[in-house]
């Protein structure tokens, strides 16, 4: 791979209809997933879970970039291979998971993101070790009164200043401003969150001089709450994303990969195909995908090394299916294949 700034990397990681392959989960929450399966979350279950992953074969020509836990970018596999040479030697590039979590705002239900503070050396230490971009997430709630123009702003705000310092460190920040999908609001209502939202942060990377070439943004779909008795059908949640993102997103950006948000894995590849059939925008809509691409593989390896082979299958037929969508090539009748 011959890529030479920041600009190419961005749209290296969503080239030919790759995306990203989102490992990043805290230790907390990768203990929920292996309780799911019987598992102990051990630093050696986590390694050995997560080389089988970036070792499938579905890796290579499907995923352009890994996003990883800080555990994870110092670990090396059973054979003494540095974790993050596995993925390079897949054709994907390393990145890494930066903030620090969520803090509350005052007594409120809203959070903010923290981790600013030190974040300078951290993103040095990780561009030393080989990680090409990174992540920060923002994390919104629809709710009673929610969110508030604080809310927003505050955690925009952060979100520029997080995307100046990678940059200025020669890394690709991506922008996760993750409008949570809980709670029995409307598609509306998520519709109004996503576009303040995404206004308040594109206004904050611009006062930031960030550059939006060498920058990808994480965003939710606009989708009706999860608890919702009306639940938007897959068009209409293609068409509300796609006005959204086309009323608030520049057109220089390279690249948008959707998060899955607690969605199914066939939705989320079906929501993003649909939005590719449609068509009419300027940047790559790709994939960057936790749950989604890794739910069917951690049932199928279920902790037993015997399982391993059957487990990357299961990743390689979704890491596949979700380029297909994000070159609006998919149906559903793929996944009987």
């Amino acid at each position: 791979m011959s890529i030479n700034n920041i600009e190419e990397v961005a749209s290296y990681i969503v080239s030919e209809g790759k995306g990203i392959l989102a490992a990043d989960e805290s230790n907390p929450t990768c203990g929920k997933r292996f309780d799911s399966i019987g598992v102990e979350s051990t630093e050696d279950n986590r390694r050995d879970y997560r080389e089988m992953l970036f070792r499938s074969a579905g890796m290579e020509g499907n995923i352009g970039g890994v996003i990883l836990f800080d555990e994870t970018i110092r670990q090396k596999a059973k054979d003494g291979t540095l974790l993050v040479d596995i993925i390079n030697n897949q054709g994907a590039l390393p990145g890494i998971k930066v903030d620090k979590g969520l803090q509350s705002i005052g007594d409120s239900e809203e959070t903010v993101t923290v981790g600013l503070d030190g974040l300078d050396e951290r993103l040095k230490e990780y561009a030393a070790m080989g990680a090409k971009f990174t992540k920060w997430r923002a994390v919104i709630k629809i709710g009673d009164g929610m969110p508030t123009d604080q809310c927003i702003d505050s955690n925009m705000k952060a979100l520029a200043d997080y995307a100046k310092l990678v940059q200025d460190n020669g890394m690709v920040p991506i922008v996760e401003p993750e409008v949570l999908m809980d709670g029995s609001h409307s598609i509306e209502d998520c519709y109004d969150a996503t576009d303040r939202s995404l206004k308040s942060l594109f206004a904050h990377l611009e006062a930031n001089s960030v550059n939006i070439r060498a920058t990808l943004l994480k965003p939710n779909m606009v989708l009706s709450g999860s608890t919702s008795t009306t639940q938007a059908n897959i068009q209409e949640v293609a068409q509300r994303t796609l006005d959204c993102l086309k009323a608030n997103v520049p057109s220089e950006l390279p690249g948008i990969t959707f998060l899955s948000g607690g969605q199914s894995d066939i939705d989320a590849t079906a929501h993003l195909d649909a939005m590719n059939k449609i068509g009419g925008f300027p940047w790559k809509l790709s994939f960057s995908y936790g749950r989604a691409l890794q739910a069917p593989a951690l049932k199928a390896w279920g902790g037993k090394p015997e399982n391993a082979f059957i487990s990357q299958d299961a990743l390689s037929h979704r890491a596949k299916m979700n380029k297909f969508a994000s070159l609006g090539e998919w149906d559903d009748g793929m996944e009987e294949d």
